[in-house]
């Protein structure tokens, strides 16, 4: 039997978490034989694949197979794995734990003096009378979009991206994106990856869709976010770089994080400041009336609120903080409805997705300063480019901020 390369060994360890926990694998468009030969196994045990991770640590270390850049990816990602077969195993991690080994970030709670700022700042945004998250919904009411029209809406926002991010990161000319609807998720939008320049894009039938919000959804999920990243890496490292290990991603792994850090700045990299007025002549089309420079500036505003939900999630997992307090937290600090509140509190609790709001909350965050280093324009863009193309780290975005300061 042929030895198995440490890359080899790390696609089938992350295959088999998908055995443990149904979802874990988030794509997969690898060597079919690698997952072949997972389904021909007994049921892994977490104890066991916590034994697996921690021998193909000590293993990367000494192979000379790997550059300094490929060995650090996988070293991310084997340790968050060995993390969770420990927690699928029963072992007691904490939560700030928990988010350091899977996302390679630390965290901790907030100043709420920054998001009473956000608050003021909306405020004068949307003067009146009535409490602030009355008058911000009855604003984001004006832009629902009636479900009917919602297909019609997210193909017109893809189209127009698209023509945008090909013109500036170049696509495989058979690279396609499916929209669907999908219901009783715990996500407002999803991108299921299928390999080969093919994606399906879910977005959740239960929640109401504005105008408002629609063209970031559209660009995190599509382009230039996870759609485009997921062409671009395998364009360009899988088939161009030979490095199998980007054909696996695999939940609660610093690629999560900088996945959502790059998809949360996508409308940025795409339209960049204006991107109000831009979606405002979409919907004209459509006719469909939206305030693109008032929606534009509420969402600048709301930017103060990012770390509301990471700050919810510490109180429920680690000051045991009851559901309803946790609700409260979200309605009195992040504005939120009784109804979003309860749907993000269930993305909290959720066993497998608990961790994962820091990759939002710390991904827009850290891979927003580092963007920041570079001149508005090509240089922004380019350095976007590089989370397109390079298996980057968080770790490796520090090093480089503070090397530059």
């Amino acid at each position: 039997m042929t030895e198995l390369s440490v890359t080899d060994r790390y696609l089938r360890l992350g295959l088999r978490f998908d055995r443990v926990e149904n979802g874990f694998v988030d794509a997969y468009f690898g060597d079919p034989e690698h997952r072949r030969a997972v389904e021909r196994e007994d049921a892994p045990a977490p104890a066991d694949l916590a034994v697996q991770a921690r021998d193909l640590l000590r293993d990367l270390e000494s192979d000379t197979s790997l550059d300094a850049q490929r060995r650090e990816f996988l070293r991310g990602h084997v340790a968050a794995l060995e993390c969770s077969a420990r927690k699928f195993d029963g072992a007691p991690v904490g939560f700030v734990d928990e988010v350091k080994a899977y996302f390679d970030v630390p965290i901790a709670p907030h100043d709420t003096a920054d998001y009473e700022a956000a608050h003021e700042e909306l405020a004068d945004l949307l003067p009146g009378p009535g409490p602030l998250r009355e008058r911000l919904q009855a604003q984001r009411e004006r832009f629902l979009v009636p479900p009917e029209r919602v297909p019609e809406v997210v193909d017109a926002l893809a189209g127009a991206l698209r023509e945008v991010v090909r013109t500036r990161f170049p696509l495989p000319e058979r690279e396609t994106v499916a929209f669907e609807i999908e219901h009783d998720k715990p996500w407002s939008g999803f991108n299921y990856y299928l390999g080969d320049y093919r994606s399906r894009v879910a977005v959740n039938g239960d929640l109401p869709q504005y105008l408002s919000s629609l063209p970031h959804l559209i660009a995190h999920e599509a382009y230039p976010g996870h759609h485009t990243e997921h062409c671009r890496k395998e364009q360009l490292l899988v088939h161009g770089g030979n490095q199998p290990e980007q054909t696996i991603f695999l939940v609660n792994t610093p690629q999560c994080l900088m996945a959502e850090g790059l998809a949360d700045h996508a409308l940025g990299a795409a339209i960049g400041p204006g991107w109000g007025a831009w979606a405002q002549e979409i919907y004209a089309d459509l006719g469909l009336a939206f305030d693109g420079e008032l929606a534009e500036a509420i969402a600048n505003a709301s930017a103060g609120l990012l770390h509301v939900r990471q700050d919810a999630a510490l109180l429920l997992h680690d000051r045991g903080g009851t559901d309803d307090e946790v609700v409260a937290y979200l309605r009195r600090w992040g504005l939120a409805t009784e109804k979003s509140a309860r749907q993000s509190l269930r993305f909290l609790g959720s066993p497998l997705w608990r961790a994962y709001i820091s990759t939002y909350v710390e991904g827009y965050a850290l891979l927003g300063g580092w963007l920041d280093e570079a001149a508005p324009g090509a240089p922004r863009l380019d350095r976007f480019g590089r989370l397109l193309d390079e298996p980057l780290t968080p770790s490796a975005l520090r090093r480089e901020l503070a090397s530059a300061r």
